[in-house]
């Protein structure tokens, strides 16, 4: 449902005018952009009475407010310590999240027509500056210090930790769904084969899909918006998306270059990634028993059941 015809449009409107009034920040009541592709916060865009623009968050669940604790928790490990934007959160509480809108545009956003992508750039006009500049950033990314972050708060996982954690989702997801024997032994396959498995972990962004990728007008990343996924877990995990994205063409030329910026790799690396593509639904899966929306429920089902794992 469009929030701008729904009933609770103007309320949720009011509440966020009124958080942020009792925080000092001030806004425009003409200004106001809804984006509202996002699954777990309810996002505004606004300006305040001198002009600045802002991004507002607000929560869709109360399990949303954890993970976004630990985003905060990132960001304060992160800021100092990779060269593009992140956000600076100025308000944080359960009812509303504010920072200055940074600079540059998304890569891409989602397309409200449909389930795909609307790419700033033609996606076949990407060229180096745009490739380099992701892997610099996220080379960088993954060489934070582990006790650093720990220290700011940041949620780790040791790789056993994370192999675990990824079998207990399916095992979840498995009593719930019911999945398709062969995608099921391809999850399994994956999971008990040691060979694709790392054996250090890396602090990750965990969603890195092309709307929180920010880029300049010469394709170069300046910033990195939504940290909610972030931890320090599995090497592959940035990769996910962009391996749905490019291909393995794509993926391969993405971790050359990844590489020569300082990042750390394995053998079978390219592979484990693959691999989490394939398991991409266990994670919709996941998500679905959290909400316990029938809309996820549905979307969860009709991707375990149409999921191309050749």
């Amino acid at each position: 449902m469009n929030m701008e015809k729904s009933n609770d449009y103007q309320e949720v409107k009011r509440e966020l005018y009124a958080c942020a009034a009792q925080h000092g920040l001030h806004l425009n009541t003409e200004a106001f952009e809804v984006n509202e592709s996002g699954l777990d916060f309810f996002v505004a865009f606004v300006r305040d009475n001198n002009g600045q623009a802002w991004v507002l968050r607000k929560p869709r669940r109360s399990d949303v407010w954890e993970r976004a604790l630990n985003e905060r928790n990132v960001l304060k490990a992160v800021a100092p310590r990779i060269s593009v934007a992140v956000p600076d959160w100025r308000i944080c509480t359960p009812d509303l999240i504010a920072y200055p809108l940074l600079a540059g545009n998304p890569v891409a956003t989602v397309d409200p027509a449909g389930s795909g992508y609307v790419w700033r750039f033609p996606q076949e006009a990407l060229g180096d500056t745009f490739y380099d500049s992701l892997a610099e950033t996220l080379a960088a990314l993954h060489c934070v210090d582990h006790d650093e972050a720990m220290r700011s708060g940041v949620r780790r996982k040791t790789p056993a930790e994370t192999r675990e954690a990824f079998a207990a989702n399916i095992e979840e997801v498995r009593q719930k769904f019911d999945i398709p024997a062969k995608l099921l032994d391809r999850w399994m396959s994956w999971l008990t084969t040691d060979s694709y498995w790392p054996e250090f972990s890396v602090l990750h962004h965990g969603d890195l899909h092309p709307p929180h990728i920010l880029v300049d007008d010469n394709q170069r990343m300046t910033g990195l918006i939504d940290w909610t996924e972030a931890e320090i877990a599995d090497p592959g995990k940035d990769f996910v998306i962009l391996y749905a994205l490019f291909g393995e063409k794509g993926l391969q030329d993405i971790l050359n270059r990844y590489e020569r910026m300082g990042g750390r790799t394995w053998y079978r690396m390219k592979e484990h990634i693959a691999e989490q593509w394939a398991a991409y639904p266990a994670l919709v899966a996941k998500f679905a028993l959290t909400t316990r929306k029938e809309d996820d429920m549905n979307m969860a089902r009709g991707m375990i059941n149409s999921w191309n794992i050749d």
